[in-house]
C-alpha cells in the first residue's frame, strides 16, 4: 500500500469516526434522554429510527446521480449537511426539534457512507479490499473505544447535559474539513468509461432483475436487521434490569471498541487470504451464543459482561468488514458508487425497521425496568442464521474469483 493510499484511508476512516459516533451516541444516551423527556422506549426508538430512515431516502435519491460526479465533492457536501445537523442536535431544546435534527442529520448521512465505500472499492481491487474495508470498520471501533466513553464523560462533567455529545462530534468535524480538502484527490475514473455507465432508472430495474445485485441487497437488510435488534436497549437493560451503574456504561464502549479494532486488523488480513464467505459464516456463527448472553444474561461479576461485549464485537466486526467485502464485489467499478448508495440506502432501512421493531416490542415500567428483551434475542438469531443461508448461495461464486481473474473484471479506479 502506497503513502497516498494510506493517508486517503486515514481521511476517510476520521470521517467515518464522527458519523459513525454520531450515531453510536445516541444508545448509551438512552439513560439520559428518556428522562430529560420523560419518553416512552417506543418513543426513544423514534429517534433512532429517524435519522436512518432519512439517511435511506437520502441514500436512495441520491443514488440515481452519484455515478455522474467527482467523489470527493460528493462525499464533501453531504459531510457538510451532516455537520450541520449534528450540530443542531447540541442545540436541541425539546423533543420535537432533536427529531428534527436527527432527520438533517440522517438526510446527509446517509451519503457518507456509500461514498466513503465506494472509493475504498474504486481504488482497491477485491484481493486488499478486505484490509483495506478493515479501515473503515477500525474507526468503528475507534468510535467505541475513545469517541463514546469520552463523549459520556463530556456529558457527565456538564452535569449529564447530553447536548455536548453531539456539539463534540460537530467540533471534530468542523476540523477534518480543510484536511478532507487538500489530502484527498478528485476521483473521477468512474466518470471516463460513460459508454459503460447507465441510465439512473435503467440501473435500478438493472440492480432489481439481477439476482446477485438484488439478493446482495436483501441481504444486507437483513443483516443490519439483525445486528441492530438488540442494541437500541442493551444500556437501560443493564442500567435498570441488571443493576450495573450509569457510570459502568462507557467501560462496555471501550473494552468492546478496542476488541474490535484487532479483530478488524487480523480478520480483514485472514479474509484476503482464506476467503471472506467463511469468515463471514464462522462470525455470524459465534455472535448466535454472545446475543443469547447478553439478551438473557444472569447475575455475574461486570468484568464477566465485558468479555462478553469484547466477544460480540470482535464477531460482529467480522461479520460486517467481510459482507462489506463480498457485496461491493457483485457490481462493475463504473456503477458501483449508485450501487453501494443503494447498498447503504438498504442497510439503513434495516437499522431503522430494527429499532422501531425493538420499540414495539419492549415496553418499561416507571423505574425504568424494560420487559420483552429476550424476545429481541431470540428474532435476532434468527434473523441471522438467514443471511448465513444467503450469504452461501449469493457469494459462494464471487469469494471462490481470486488471482488474475478478479484483476481483469475489477480494475482500481483511477485517483487524478
Amino acid at each position: 500500500m502506497t503513502r497516498k493510499e494510506r493517508i486517503i484511508l486515514f481521511l476517510l476512516a476520521c470521517l467515518n469516526f464522527t458519523h459513525f459516533l454520531d450515531f453510536m451516541v445516541m444508545m448509551p444516551l438512552n439513560n439520559y434522554l428518556t428522562p430529560y423527556f420523560n419518553i416512552s422506549p417506543r418513543q426513544f426508538s423514534f429517534l433512532v429510527s429517524a435519522y436512518s430512515i432519512s439517511a435511506a431516502a437520502s441514500g436512495f435519491v441520491t443514488a440515481f446521480i452519484v455515478d455522474n460526479y467527482d467523489r470527493k465533492k460528493t462525499l464533501l457536501f453531504s459531510y457538510l449537511g451532516f455537520l450541520a445537523g449534528t450540530i443542531a442536535c447540541g442545540f436541541a431544546s425539546t423533543y420535537t426539534l432533536l427529531l428534527a435534527a436527527r432527520i438533517a442529520a440522517g438526510v446527509f448521512g446517509g451519503i457518507i457512507g456509500a461514498q466513503v465505500l465506494a472509493i475504498i472499492a474504486d481504488i482497491f481491487s477485491y484481493e486488499r479490499r478486505g484490509k483495506a474495508m478493515a479501515s473503515v470498520s477500525a474507526s468503528f471501533a475507534i468510535a467505541s473505544i475513545l469517541g463514546v466513553p469520552l463523549s459520556l464523560y463530556l456529558a457527565n462533567i456538564f452535569k449529564e447535559d447530553w447536548h455536548v455529545p453531539f456539539l463534540f462530534v460537530g467540533g471534530l468535524g468542523i476540523v477534518l474539513i480543510p484536511l478532507v480538502i487538500k489530502y484527498i484527490p478528485a476521483i473521477t475514473g468512474h466518470l471516463c468509461d460513460t459508454e459503460a455507465r447507465i441510465a439512473p432508472l435503467a440501473l435500478l430495474a438493472k440492480i432489481i432483475r439481477t439476482p446477485a445485485q438484488a439478493s446482495a441487497l436483501f441481504f444486507s437488510c437483513l443483516l443490519m436487521i439483525g445486528h441492530f435488534l438488540i442494541i437500541p436497549f442493551i444500556t437501560p437493560y443493564l442500567e435498570f434490569n441488571k443493576g450495573y451503574s450509569k457510570n459502568l456504561i462507557p467501560a462496555i464502549f471501550l473494552v468492546g471498541g478496542l476488541a474490535s479494532l484487532v479483530s478488524a486488523i487480523l480478520l480483514g488480513r485472514v479474509a484476503d487470504k482464506k476467503g471472506k464467505l467463511p469468515i463471514y459464516c464462522w462470525s455470524v456463527f459465534f455472535s448466535l451464543f454472545m446475543v443469547l448472553l447478553i439478551t438473557q444474561m444472569p447475575a455475574m461479576p461486570f468484568s464477566v459482561v465485558l468479555t462478553i461485549f469484547a466477544a460480540w464485537f470482535v464477531f460482529a466486526t467480522g461479520r460486517a468488514l467481510t459482507a462489506q467485502a463480498m457485496i461491493s464485489e457483485v457490481v462493475k467499478p463504473e456503477q458501483r458508487g449508485s450501487f453501494m448508495s443503494f447498498n447503504g440506502c438498504v442497510q439503513q432501512i434495516g437499522t431503522g425497521l430494527a429499532s422501531l421493531i425493538a420499540g414495539f416490542v419492549v415496553y418499561d415500567d416507571h423505574k425504568g425496568k424494560i420487559y420483552h428483551y429476550e424476545w429481541l434475542g431470540y428474532l435476532s438469531i434468527v434473523v441471522l442464521i438467514a443471511t448465513i443461508i444467503l450469504a452461501q448461495m449469493i457469494f459462494r461464486k464471487v469469494d471462490r474469483r481470486s488471482g488474475p481473474e478478479i484483476n481483469e473484471q475489477v480494475q482500481p479506479t483511477e485517483i487524478n
